[in-house]
């Protein structure tokens, strides 16, 4: 009876606990396609939504998912021993890229791009690539949005000479005449626009897929607006170099707001709205000895700009920018200089990217004008001769590339050391198997100490990238008396005059002599040559004069008054001497600057023979084949004093 009872009281139960179970799987049932449905709706909405395969989108997803692939414990993944080192391999190489992509390396960038080509490529809908960039609709495109397409294009056929062939072609380098009837080299939007409708480019999906990789590298790890044509075999970049401040744009907003403008802007010196341009709008590029103005090419933003200079010049670190260090030198990977300045130092911060083509950089391509031997010629016999050579001229007139053409002329036997500000000759990298070891400035070593180390490294030659500082003039002079050979340097004096006063006063103020002429007379003992070049409004850089610098002999005092006979005599002869004396004391010519070869009217022509004196000492440095072959160019161009070559 009692055993009946309980188990009629069990069964409800066991129903009661059934029926829970049962409930609670279909709220589990229930819940999971709701969550599912909702999933799905947020995938449908969030594909749909504009904002998500935008540029700025794409950086930042490209971003996560390379901080994933890096930062991902490979241990977690369970890979066997061969696919874990090939992962752990590819990551390593990956990282590694990732640090040095913006410093000049190709190799490295091309490796990024790649890896981000990839994400992107699995990322974007075939059908939502035109909601990156407008391909299909010109008119929906950005004047920089049709370069990058343009640049892209060019590059698949010139490769690093696509932005020189569309200069070139489109004779983009041309002075033009603006409004204001000022003359300049400017490439603005209509020139862009122009060339893209006269293209009529056809765009794969590949290419286009490429077209943003790259849209999205330059704002990601890359150098803005200027990390292609950075690449470019052109001379140079820079931008933050025009356009108004922030502190320009405060002071007064309302002259430059959309509604107002300066008096003196027009339309061409402004925005679309009227607004005149900001210092990070700005691009200029240096080709061919000419200074062009990107007008259709800006930064998008004060803190883009900031976040580029803070990067360009980090290659082997760099140093650090700071408020109390306003600037820095440093020489990127691929051997290019550059400068980065910030404020308080500068108005703005700004950068200065030099390019040098070191391959194939000989005479013969930097000197091509009429009559182009003659210097040619000269200057090889300069090099080999031994003569200590300044080279000089103005910023951008091809010094230091004139300087790496003379030095496939020193002999091989000859040990070279170099002295610079950066790494900008890359004489190693032009002649691997000579002895050539270079030494630049650190904020723990002074040009100075750096130049007193070469006197211990067994150097014949010495070169110095720019005589720039009374420390480094004053040794100069020292290290050519005594430790070296000969000598070259490039300087920024305009006439030779100029150069041997510069470096006379260097040796001055650095308290090495106290009389001026005595100084004077070191330098001029020293200098032989002076090749001074020009870079005209045009752009056109050419070798207007080499210049021997001839010193003149020191006549003795007469002292014949002491044999004079009586006191009137006497007296007579010793007032001849005291003003002989006073006019060798007030005389400057202490040499003769003697231009040897001028390039006048378009040509080369010789004006002058070189001295006798030098002559014979440049053919005691050759070796006999070249003292032949120099003493028969002297005979046939120097057996006048004067002469024009027909």
């Amino acid at each position: 009876m009692i055993l009946l009872l309980k188990g009629e009281t069990e069964l409800p139960e066991l129903m009661n606990l059934v029926l829970i179970i049962l409930i609670l799987l279909g709220l589990g049932i229930a819940l999971y396609f709701f969550f599912a449905s909702a999933k799905y709706q947020r995938e449908v909405t969030d594909d749909s939504d504009p904002q998500k395969y935008t540029i700025p989108a794409l950086v930042e997803y490209v971003k996560d998912a390379i901080n994933e692939i890096t930062r991902t414990n490979l241990f977690e993944l369970g890979l066997n021993e061969i696919e874990f080192k090939k992962q752990a391999n590819k990551r390593a190489e990956l990282k590694k890229a990732l640090k040095v992509c913006m410093h000049g390396s190709v190799e490295d960038k091309q490796f990024v791009k790649a890896f981000i080509y990839d994400i992107l490529g699995s990322y974007i809908p075939s059908d939502r690539i035109n909601t990156v960039i407008p391909f299909n609709n010109p008119f929906l495109l950005t004047a920089r949005d049709k370069f990058a397409i343009i640049l892209h294009m060019l590059k698949k056929e010139h490769g690093f000479d696509a932005l020189s062939f569309l200069i070139d072609t489109y004779g983009l380098d041309r002075l033009r005449e603006t409004e204001d009837g000022e003359l300049s080299y400017v490439i603005t939007c209509k020139d862009i626009n122009d060339i893209y409708d006269r293209l009529g480019l056809t765009l794969s999906d590949n290419d286009r897929l490429e077209v943003i990789t790259q849209a999205v590298y330059e704002r990601y790890k890359g150098l803005g607006v200027i990390d292609e044509i950075r690449d470019m075999n052109i001379d140079g970049v820079s931008a933050g170099v025009s356009g108004i401040t922030a502190d320009m744009y405060h002071s007064d907003p309302a002259v430059y707001s959309t509604n107002g403008k300066m008096p003196f802007l027009n339309p061409e010196n402004g925005n679309a709205d009227g607004r005149a341009k900001r210092n990070y709008e700005s691009v200029w590029i240096f080709y061919k000895g000419k200074t062009i103005k990107l007008d259709f090419l800006g930064f998008e933003s004060e803190s883009e700009l900031k976040r580029v200079c803070q990067i360009i010049y980090r290659y082997n670190r760099g140093g650090q920018l700071s408020e109390s260090t306003g600037y820095r030198v440093n020489e990127m990977k691929d051997g290019s200089r550059v400068l980065v300045v910030r404020p308080p130092f500068s108005e703005s911060w700004a950068f200065f990217v030099r390019k040098f083509h070191i391959r194939n950089v000989t005479l013969e391509m930097l000197i091509r004008d009429e009559n182009a031997h003659l210097p040619i010629e000269l200057i090889k016999y300069i090099v080999k001769g031994a003569m200590i050579t300044a080279i000089t001229g103005q910023q951008g007139s091809g010094k230091t590339t004139l300087l790496m053409a003379m030095i496939r002329h020193i002999y091989a036997s000859l040990p070279l050391r170099i002295q610079e500000m950066a790494f900008e000759l890359n004489l190693r990298r032009l002649y691997p198997g000579r002895n050539i070891l270079s030494f630049r400035e650190t904020e723990n070593i002074s040009g100075q100490q750096g130049l007193d180390i070469q006197k211990k490294t067994d150097g014949s030659v010495h070169i110095l990238g720019e005589v720039a500082t009374d420390p480094v003039a004053a040794w100069m002079i020292q290290m050519s008396q005594v430790a070296s050979l000969f000598t070259l340097f490039t300087h920024h004096a305009k006439t030779t005059r100029d150069l041997v006063y510069s470096l006379r006063n260097s040796l001055l103020k650095c308290e090495m002599f106290n009389n001026e002429k005595i100084a004077e007379q070191q330098v001029v003992s020293v200098l032989d040559f002076d090749i001074h070049l020009v870079r005209d409004y045009q752009g056109k850089r050419y070798i207007e004069r080499i210049t021997e610098i001839v010193e003149l002999p020191d006549h003795p005092l007469p002292g014949d008054f002491r044999d004079k006979a009586n006191l009137e005599d006497k007296a007579g002869s010793f007032m001849e001497t005291a003003a002989e004396y006073f006019r060798k004391m007030s005389d400057d010519r202490l040499f003769e600057p003697r231009n040897i070869i001028e390039f006048r009217d378009g040509r080369y022509v010789v004006s002058n023979a070189i001295s006798p004196d030098r002559i014979k000492k440049m053919k005691g440095a050759m070796t006999e084949k070249d003292a032949r072959d120099f003493e028969a160019f002297c005979n046939k161009y120097f057996h006048r004093q004067e002469g024009v070559i027909a």
